[in-house]
């Protein structure tokens, strides 16, 4: 029988298609922490700290036994063989499925599909492979395990890494000259997030290319004042450009350009003036810990897939990115909700390291040290 755990919206489990019950909150949660770690152990001390919102009892050792135990039998009565499916290890537990068998795996395999895609210039495709990957979604990532710190932290992230599919999907969209179909979808997301220029971008594009210049232009001026209102900031050079090419009825670039691919061409142009560029280099922390950068780059995130990963409650799940490039190591946001910091300066998408940089992810501190 066919097993397939959800953790985007309510926890769910199903089995041949069919739902079953794994019981309250608690049961659930362990099963969500152990979804969202497939294919990896998970402590029992974490385990419970998860469960009880960070206050276990003295005997949390064989209340997760009890639940496993629960969770076995009704996987056993569905047809499904807990043996293969749900581990017991040395420290705690580990829950053996494909990304196949889960939502939240779907959703990361579709999502890199549809970027890959896109960057071939593959429009249609990218369209539907992020509208695939949305679909995977059933309402707020675990919904029914609102009140615990894991949830509403997995949550907050998921939600960051739902809008930007959400928005690339529109980017692709655009591309494939159905800009009017996602306007009134971009309305709806500007309303929601008042303060994401990149939507207000995609907004305003949408309707120009709808043929719309004057709403255009007054979704301008609304930018303008929800910026200045709320933050006392203007809008970015972006959003200025894009504005000045609307006043111009200029044709406007429908394709999705990476501000990051941008600004790596445009530091290629210049290397050669740059002949002491650093090639490598590794990270240490506040601990004293030296982590090493590979030759292919590192990335750095809360998601347990990541080269470095950060137990920090501000760091996105895909947080940041190192990549070498003709000008030395790259650091990139990767969209992130709390952006990348290089000596308390926020980074735009990317930066160039040098020897000696504090780089600040979230709540942590690294020291970037150049390996000559």
């Amino acid at each position: 029988m066919t097993l397939d755990v959800r953790v985007l919206g309510p926890v769910q489990v199903l089995v041949g298609g069919r739902p079953v019950l794994v019981g309250g909150p608690k049961p659930r949660a362990l099963l969500a922490a152990l979804t969202v770690n497939r294919r990896r152990a998970v402590s029992s001390q974490a385990l419970a700290d998860i469960v009880w919102n960070d206050e276990p009892p003295d005997s949390y050792q064989a209340s997760l036994q009890v639940f496993v135990s629960n969770i076995r039998k009704t996987l056993r009565n569905a047809g499904v063989d807990p043996a293969t499916v749900l581990r017991t290890e040395s420290s705690g537990y580990r829950l053996e499925i494909s990304d196949e068998h889960c939502d939240l795996g779907r959703f990361e395999t579709i999502r890199r599909s549809g970027t890959e895609a896109a960057n071939l210039g593959d429009h249609e495709s990218a369209a539907r492979r992020y509208a695939d990957a949305l679909a995977q979604w059933t309402g707020r990532a675990l919904d029914d395990l609102s009140g615990l710190s894991f949830a509403e932290s997995f949550a907050t992230a998921m939600d960051e890494e739902r809008l930007l599919v959400a928005s690339a999907r529109i980017d692709a969209e655009i591309a494939c000259g159905r800009a009017s179909s996602v306007v009134g979808e971009l309305v709806s997301m500007t309303n929601a997030h008042p303060l994401r220029e990149p939507l207000w971008a995609q907004l305003i594009t949408a309707l120009y290319l709808s043929g719309r210049q004057a709403d255009a232009l007054e979704a301008c001026r609304r930018v303008r004042g929800v910026l200045s209102d709320e933050l006392g900031i203007d809008p970015g050079p972006a959003l200025i450009a894009l504005e000045q090419q609307v006043l111009r009825q200029e044709p406007l670039q429908t394709g999705q350009i990476a501000e990051v691919e941008r600004l790596a061409k445009a530091m290629t142009e210049t290397v050669t003036e740059m002949p002491r560029a650093v090639r490598a280099g590794q990270l240490l922390t506040a601990q004293g810990r030296v982590v090493p950068i590979a030759v292919g780059g590192m990335k750095i995130g809360r998601m347990t897939d990541n080269d470095l990963v950060l137990d920090d409650p501000k760091a996105s799940r895909y947080h940041a990115q190192i990549t070498p490039s003709r000008a030395g190591l790259l650091i990139k946001d990767l969209g992130s909700a709390n952006g990348v910091y290089i000596n308390e300066q926020a980074i735009e998408s990317a930066a160039v390291l040098a020897d000696g940089d504090a780089i600040r992810i979230g709540a942590t501190i690294f020291v970037f040290q150049a390996v000559r």
